[in-house]
């Protein structure tokens, strides 16, 4: 018998929406989660990076590339993974029970500590690991960190933290027992690349790679990941463009009464009277956003990606 498969609440899930409001996939507008809509230009994949093994000389290339993207400290170490929902899933084995998890944040954290049974109390800051979105899913605030009195473990989720660059605590890794998880799902909008990383102190780190295995990335996301690390110039460029999109999204949404809790200019949440009413008002015109089961008001959105993105999303609202 197959193991039960558990619920986690997510954006995304399309196809369920499709079956709920009717539709084909190409007349719907997904604005349920924080992926560019925008994507980075993969370009041509040579062919041995789907036919040969991933080489030594392709991961260094990639480990370079993010050492040099995201400034790493020196003696820090990466770790190179698939996807940082890898990393998330893996952490419970490597470490003592026990989770501080602020929320209300991103659930795959919490998640995967209960899916070993030793979450404990997410809400205890005396737990021997503390977990730290940041910027914040889904409100966009920054983690304050008393260093002074850290736990023995701190997880730094930075999934978003390409839009805010001076805010990255990526420095701390200089640190024993601190980990920045990095990944080109959100910024580069390569979410089916499933690229990610664990930035810390080699003891930190080193069991993530033990538990990953060899090759643990795809040749072709190697070359795609690298190839868009490199590339400063489209980073600068779709930083400026996220921020010009993100205040036409604010000015959009708020003229209809919204008002807005907070994000980072890959999403942005807001509060209404009604989100379930709100979502389901938008779906009817084929637009899928997400709502939250810890709050009746909250609703987020994505950014559209065309012009006319933006038009159905205004004519729906």
């Amino acid at each position: 018998m197959d193991a039960p498969v558990s619920k986690r609440d997510h954006g995304g899930g399309l196809d369920a929406a499709m079956a709920r409001y009717g539709g084909t996939r190409d007349q719907w507008l997904d604005l349920s989660t924080g992926i560019n809509p925008v994507p980075y230009p993969v370009g041509n994949i040579p062919a041995e990076a789907w036919t040969r093994l991933p080489d030594a000389g392709a991961m260094d290339r990639l480990l370079q590339a993010a050492r040099t993207f995201w400034n790493v400290p020196d003696t820090a170490q990466i770790i190179a993974a698939p996807g940082v929902s890898s990393l998330i899933a893996r952490l419970p084995t490597m470490v003592p029970p026990g989770a501080y998890i602020p929320g209300p944040t991103y659930n795959e954290h919490a998640a995967a500590f209960a899916a070993h049974g030793t979450l404990g109390d997410p809400t205890d800051p005396s737990n021997p690991t503390h977990i730290h979105v940041h910027p914040n899913n889904p409100d966009g605030r920054f983690a304050v960190i008393n260093w002074a009195k850290s736990a023995p473990l701190t997880v730094i989720d930075e999934s978003f933290a390409e839009t805010c660059m001076t805010e990255t605590l990526i420095d701390h890794t200089a640190r024993p027992g601190v980990i920045v998880y990095k990944g080109l799902g959100k910024f580069w909008g390569l979410g089916g690349l499933r690229l990610g990383f664990a930035i810390g102190q080699l003891e930190t780190v080193a069991p993530f790679a033990e538990l990953l295995g060899p090759w643990p990335v795809s040749g072709p996301a190697l070359e795609v990941g690298a190839r868009a690390l490199e590339d400063h110039a489209w980073a600068d460029a779709t930083r400026a463009r996220l921020t010009a999109d993100t205040a036409r999204l604010d000015a959009l949404v708020t003229a209809q009464g919204a008002t807005l809790v907070g994000g980072t200019t890959l999403f942005r949440t807001y509060a209404v009277r009604n989100a379930a009413a709100l979502q389901t008002q938008l779906a009817a015109s084929h637009i899928w956003t997400r709502i939250f089961p810890y709050s009746d008001g909250w609703i987020r959105f994505g950014l559209p990606g065309t012009e006319a993105h933006w038009a159905q999303l205004q004519a729906a609202l």
